[in-house]
Parts: C-alpha cells; structure tokens; sequence
C-alpha cells in the first residue's frame, strides 16, 4: 500500500462503512480510499493527487525561499 494513494482490492468487493451500511462494487479491480478525500467514499475518485500536487508546491516554494 503507498501511503498517500488508494488501497487496490481485487473485486468484486463489499465493504461495510462506519454507520453499518454497506457498499459493493462488481468491478475486477477497485481502488478503496484512504485519504478521505475522495466525493465517492469509500471509492477513490484521485482526490488524494490534489492534496499531493499541493504540498510538493509548497515545499518547492519554501526551498526557493529558503525555509
């Protein structure tokens, strides 16, 4: 698992969530989030690349000014 993208499952997939519903996926392969992020929780839509694009340029900025 990488620590800042999706966990892949083989499907198909049925996953209970925190309030006792459950989800399922028929697909062959799915990516379950585990950011947070994502709008289709517990599905990974990408969010998570945002949130990474973000920090690297932050971090680029602060080595440009020298923090």
């Amino acid at each position: 698992m990488q620590r800042r993208g999706p966990l892949l499952v083989e499907g198909p997939v049925e996953v209970e969530l925190e309030d006792g519903t459950t989800v399922r996926s028929d697909r062959f392969r799915v990516a379950l989030c585990t950011c947070r992020r994502s709008r289709r929780y517990p599905w990974c839509d990408t969010s998570h690349r945002d949130r990474s694009r973000n920090q690297q340029g932050g971090q680029e900025q602060k080595d440009r000014e020298g923090k």
